[in-house]
């Protein structure tokens, strides 16, 4: 099915008043004509519906919004021997009258309509039908023309969580969040966020004319894991402010990026030290512990022995040069 649905959308283009074709969503104005054209080399007539605001879910045909789809009502369109075929859609003339909104025209390859379409191979295209206002449209006065359709540009105004990360408009860089994108077509656009040591992310935005469309979206950490041993072991470990457990300790799902370990033995001075922590990989980091000093009474600053007992000797020794004699 992937297949067939990739083929078909290279079966239905647009034409507006004789410019190029376009493959994309349309806007114009009820009442003016639109031409459709394509390529089918799948059969020898195409089968036309509309779907849209207020139709059958299962569609209608072109040439007559009173003909249901799923009841036989097809607009059926040869096509020629190069494969190619054409009509001309007059959306003021169609049995019945359209409210302004966006609809779809599907193109299949036989007669299959909306609930059907798993049988078939087709191909659809977006149309925005608006209400003709003062100079929103210029006129001609030779018979049979058509009317060019005034495209108002829409805005994207993108933020994220967190803040700062880039952006990517239908494969053009635009910048980082938040972020604010003026003058596009209205249509939709694949929005692609990307932050380092965070999970990339992709949403498509629908841009209307003359409207600005919100898009915030919230990136997911990518994770890794923490090995933490102390020297020795059996040391209490704080991680970023909770505790985690007695070294050894293996911590999973951690965020990737700089964390805070504290690490607590009896007898030992209590350390805090800073690990990475790599996305999708294994960390391990060893803390080193060192003794409490051990503290004499009455003696502010320890003082090693081999002074002590020197100081010690010393004294014993001047007691005896200054000794006096005893006289006989």
């Amino acid at each position: 099915m992937m297949y067939r649905n990739l083929y078909a959308g290279l079966l239905l283009l647009f034409v507006l008043a004789g410019v190029a074709a376009a493959s994309g969503p349309i806007q114009t104005y009820l009442g003016d004509t639109v031409k459709l054209s394509g390529y089918s080399p799948t059969s020898p007539t195409v089968y036309l519906f509309l779907t849209g605001p207020n139709l059958p879910a299962n569609g209608v045909a072109l040439d007559n919004i009173n003909s249901r789809s799923d009841q036989g009502g097809f607009t059926q369109v040869s096509v020629d021997g190069n494969d190619h075929w054409e009509y001309d859609w007059n959306t003021g003339s169609l049995g019945g009258r359209l409210d302004a909104g966006t609809y779809t025209v599907w193109v299949v390859d036989g007669p299959n309509d909306r609930s059907q379409l798993s049988e078939a191979d087709y191909s659809t295209i977006s149309v925005t039908l608006g209400i003709p206002g003062v100079g929103g449209v210029s006129a001609s006065a030779s018979p049979g023309s058509t009317v060019t359709p005034v495209v108002v540009p829409g805005t994207l105004n993108v933020s994220s969580v967190p803040d700062n990360v880039s952006v990517v408009v239908n494969g053009n860089y635009q910048g980082r969040t938040p972020l604010r994108i003026p003058g596009l077509a209205p249509g939709t656009y694949l929005v692609n966020f990307s932050r380092f040591n965070y999970e990339p992310l992709s949403t498509p935005a629908t841009v209307e004319a003359g409207a600005t469309t919100e898009v915030t979206v919230t990136l997911r950490p990518k994770t890794g894991t923490l090995v933490i041993n102390s020297s020795p072991a059996g040391a209490q470990i704080v991680l970023d402010g909770n505790t985690v457990g007695i070294a050894p300790v293996t911590q999973t799902g951690i965020f990737a990026g700089t964390h805070t370990i504290n690490a607590t033995l009896a007898g030992y001075v209590p350390i805090e030290v800073q690990a990475d922590v790599i996305a999708d990989q294994s960390v391990t980091t060893t803390i080193g512990l060192n003794k409490t000093p051990t503290v004499i009474p009455g003696i502010p600053t320890p003082v090693p022995v081999p002074v002590i007992i020197g100081a010690c000797a010393g004294a014993i020794l001047l007691f005896a040069f200054f000794r006096p004699r005893t006289r006989a």
